[in-house]
Order: structure tokens, then sequence, then C-alpha cells
């Protein structure tokens, strides 16, 4: 009987999963497997992803579980668990999907030695990007640096039809199974969740996306970040029902290309994570009093609080409150990109790695920007995307007796209609070019 080990990591799905499919074809019996692993501890310290992702993979196991299989748990290194359910079942192979981190490529690597040593087939497949970040390079180099020219080729390169889910799961009877902790937290993930939110994104929201999908107060971007931060749908399946949609998903569409572009970027450069991609001479400044007001939302900037205290609470913001938040931090205050990615990455649901750290050095001016000293200023971006206030009066509850646009710009109000409560400014933005030039 022939047996195969399925590895789960980012891709907790039976819809389009190359590596369930692929062992389901070839092998007997299979050993769908997901590994608590200690050394990403850090990782799903935010409450919420910790949260998130044991819905996940609750709902991945009744899946599994429906079809006549089984989730199998363990805790520990990742490679050694696997080698010991191998070992234990006899398996001829291990299915994994791949992963661009310098983490995932080590453990990839520890785990093809591993298997050589056992004399077990390890088959790598496509199970994150919805196109490989190997399939595209330009005639220079081995990777893209400038997205432009990745979105002509990427939007002309066929996918693949989306793989329907297996029917029927064979696992062996005698493997202990693993439970499944149980969250602190429920938060609505899981594939099930994640496919019924793409299939109300595709009917009711895309194609008002161009429109929309920068106004903070609205309800005008899909929410699929998380789901595909843990695979919960594939990128692949994402963009292949988009395009069905016609000409109106082009935007959006676009938007899951940065995805795509930010793993063959981070495949490529594993040490942009925490370095400079391209450093720049600049003063960055070393202000924790600073940077905790803007942690916290206590910055006297409404558009900043509302969008950093909505994180706090939400583990999500809207995207252009994230550029605004990290532009505030690194041009405004001159704080490096690090600190304000590593808060994020403590504090998001969707914590990404590699469109965390590219989206961070974007803003910052060490990335892919082509123009390294774009600033975003708070004021304007909040009148142009929160023109109303609805959204900072939202989360910013100090300051609902303000109405209209006059909510962005407290300051100006009369003394009496202030609240006392919400704080001064940390810093004037007329001046602030001067703190980050280090000439102030």
């Amino acid at each position: 009987m022939r047996r195969a080990v399925v590895l789960f990591t980012r891709d907790l799905r039976v819809h389009d999963h190359a590596a369930l499919s692929s062992a389901i074809e070839e092998a007997d019996e299979i050993v769908p497997l997901f590994v608590f692993d200690e050394a990403l501890a850090r990782v799903h310290r935010a409450a919420a992803r910790h949260a998130f992702l044991l819905g996940s993979l609750a709902v991945l196991r009744e899946s599994l579980r429906s079809r006549g299989g089984d989730l199998f748990l363990r805790s520990g290194d990742p490679v050694e668990q696997t080698l010991r359910v191998a070992r234990a079942t006899d398996t001829d192979a291990v299915f994994l999907g791949a992963d661009v981190s310098a983490y995932a490529k080590r453990r990839q690597e520890r785990l093809a030695l591993a298997c050589l040593g056992e004399r077990i087939g390890l088959r790598i497949e496509n199970t994150v990007a919805a196109v490989p970040w190997c399939e595209l390079t330009p005639a220079a180099r081995d990777h893209y640096r400038v997205f432009t020219p990745y979105w002509r080729r990427w939007r002309e390169t066929p996918l693949p039809e989306p793989l329907a889910a297996p029917g029927r799961v064979r696992v062996p009877t005698d493997l202990p199974r693993g439970q499944l902790p149980s969250p602190t937290k429920p938060l609505d993930g899981g594939e099930r969740a994640a496919r019924r939110r793409l299939d109300e994104w595709l009917g009711d929201g895309l194609h008002d996306y161009g429109s929309g999908r920068n106004g903070l107060a609205g309800n005008g971007t899909s929410r699929l970040s998380p789901f595909l931060h843990f695979g919960c749908v594939s990128a692949n399946e994402v963009v292949t029902r988009a395009r069905r949609e016609g000409s109106t998903a082009d935007e959006f569409v676009r938007q899951l290309c940065w995805r795509d572009f930010y793993l063959q970027l981070l495949a490529a450069n594993p040490s942009t994570a925490t370095l400079d991609l391209h450093p720049r001479e600049r003063p960055w400044r070393d202000n924790e009093v600073a940077l905790e007001a803007w942690a916290y939302g206590r910055t006297g900037y409404p558009i900043v609080d509302a969008a950093m205290r909505q994180l706090r609470s939400e583990g999500w913001i809207h995207n252009r409150a994230r550029l605004v938040v990290a532009s505030f931090l690194t041009k405004t205050l001159g704080i490096e990109w690090r600190r304000g990615a590593e808060v994020f990455f403590d504090l998001l649901v969707d914590g990404d790695l590699a469109s965390n750290a590219g989206n961070w050095q974007w803003v910052a001016g060490t990335g892919v920007d082509t123009r390294p000293g774009r600033t975003l200023n708070p004021i304007a971006q909040a009148r142009r995307f929160d023109p109303d206030g609805t959204y900072v009066r939202r989360h910013v509850p100090e300051l609902a007796e303000l109405e209209g646009p006059s909510v962005h710009e407290p300051w100006r109000s009369p003394l009496a209609a202030r609240a006392p409560e919400y704080p001064d400014r940390i810093v004037e933005q007329a001046v602030a070019g001067r703190y980050f030039s280090g000439t102030a």
C-alpha cells in the first residue's frame, strides 16, 4: 500500500490544493499533517492571528473528516515530526507547498535532506502564489524590482483551472490524530468563511472596487487578505474567478498581483524582511515615546490614531490606512520602518512577511518605490479618503462631537469643542521634515 504525508503550512484548504490533490492521486492513503512549529511561536503571538489559525485548522479538520479523512496534529520541529509520522506509516512520499521566507526555505531544504536519508520522495507544489515566483524573470536578472513590468508579464501568464476538492480522503486508522487547542478569541477563519466571503465579494462588491476601494469609512475592499495569508482560499482561484467578471475586475486583480510581486521579491532577497533593499543615507530617529504614541493611536492626528486603534482592536485596517500610518511613522516622525513593521506583524491577522516588509520598505523609500521621497500628508489623505470624518469618529470617540471634516484638525476647533482627553499633536506636520532630515 502506498502512503503519502501532506504537510500543510500556509495552505489550509481542500479546494485548489495541488499538494493534496497530487498525493491523493498517487497514494492509497494519505496523512494530512499540520505541525505547530515552536520556532514560529512569535509569528502567531498576536492573539487574533493565533485564533484565526486555530479556527482555520478546525474547519480544515472538519472538511477532511467529511470526506472520510482527518487532520493529524503534532507540535515541535516540523521536519522531525514529519519524518516521525512518515516512519510510523511507512510513507513513500511527502508533499509540501512551497513558500519564500528564509525560514520556509531552510525548512524545505532540511526536509529534502531528511527525506533523502530515509529514501522518501519529496514533492514541492505551488499552493501559495497565483503565479509561482520562479516563473517570471526579466531579461537582465533573476527577479523583478519594479512592479509595472512585472504586472505586464503576470497578467499575460495563463493560470491553471482551480482544482476541485477531493471527493474521498483515505487515511491510516491506527495513527493518533492529535488534539486541536480551542481559541481564546474565536474568529470566523477557515475555508468555509473564505469561500463565502469570496462569493459575496464577486457578487456584490467587486464591480464598485475601482471607485470605492480607497474610501476608509466604507466597505469597498474584499477583506480576503487573512484568508489568503493562511491559504484558506487559493490566490489562483481568487484571480481566476475575478477575471471571469470581465474588465471591472482589472484593478482588483492588479492588487492581487502585488502579493505575488512581493513574494518573488522576498524569494530573491530574503534579507529584505529586516534589511533595506535600497539602503539610504537617512538618520532614523530613536524616539520610544513617539513610537508608543503612534502604536497606540495617541499622536494627535485623528486619521493616524483612528487607523492604529482599529488595527489594535480588529487586527485589520484598510490598505490606504496602512500607507498613511506607515508614511507618518517613517516620513513625518522619522522612525525606521522596521519598528513599524514589527508592530504591524504583532497585530495584523493577515501579517504576511513578504507583503508587510515590501509595503513598509515601499513607504519608507528603501524598497521598490520609484519615488523614494514620496510623503503622504495625513491631513490631505484624511480629507480625500474620509471627507466627512465618519471613519475617524468611529474609532476616535473623543472627537465624536466635531462635525464633518473639522474632526481631522481638532486643533483648529474652538477650545470648548475639543475633547480634553484627546492628545495634542506630537509634531507639527509643517515642520516634520526637519525632524526627518535631522536638522531639528
